[in-house]
């Protein structure tokens, strides 16, 4: 399988986590990091580009922070120009269709705000629902996210090192096709217990 990350950081040189979770699938084959914002700095985005990229792709990432509860401002214009009627969506349009498709997402508060009773008031689940929707209308096969929480403390460096690991192995399973998708969509997040998502030989 190939994997396409789009990743979208506007303050990518202040953030040591992203920079790590990048870091980690270097090297990888059949994997292509997509730098939104250092590719596009004056919004301009390069449709036809962009819609090649993903279709030469079975596996799409986006990995960005969590801003506002949603996505840091190129990932939005990303969707309204580069999902075309007629080729995200529409009767004739099944360019995604039954492509994989999940975000990693670092977010500043702690797992425990983001509940009913929480600070947050919201689940990450029901925050992210219009991401789903869009995946349902485009027909591509969506997963929980992979997510970072509780970057607004200083992490410690191992844990920064577990979590670009644990990327990296998500990845790796999907491109091999080692991870088990039924029990990935029952999961809270993606990144939780591993090792009886992705399948041993």
């Amino acid at each position: 399988m190939k994997i396409l990350i789009n990743y979208a950081h506007p303050n990518n040189s202040r953030s040591l986590l992203n920079k790590a979770l990048c870091a980690s699938l270097q090297g990888l084959e059949n994997v292509t990091l997509n730098d939104l914002y250092a590719n596009y700095p004056d919004f301009i985005i390069d449709v036809k580009r962009e819609q090649q990229l993903c279709e030469e792709h079975d596996v799409i990432v986006f990995q960005h922070p969590f801003y506002w509860y949603s996505t840091p401002a190129i990932i939005k214009e990303w969707f309204d120009l580069v999902l075309e009627y007629g080729w995200a969506y529409g009767s004739s349009g099944k360019a995604l269709e039954g492509k994989s498709y999940f975000h990693c997402i670092t977010a500043a508060s702690e797992d425990s705000t983001y509940q009913k009773n929480g600070s947050n008031i919201f689940t990450i689940k029901e925050l992210t629902t219009p991401m789903q929707a869009t995946a349902n209308l485009c027909k591509m096969n969506w997963f929980p996210p992979f997510m970072v929480l509780g970057v607004h403390r200083d992490i410690p460096v191992e844990r920064v090192q577990q979590y670009a690991e644990d990327y990296r192995r998500v990845i790796i399973a999907f491109r091999d096709e080692k991870i088990n998708l039924q029990l990935c969509k029952n999961r809270k997040y993606l990144n939780d217990d591993l090792d009886q998502l992705i399948k041993r030989i």
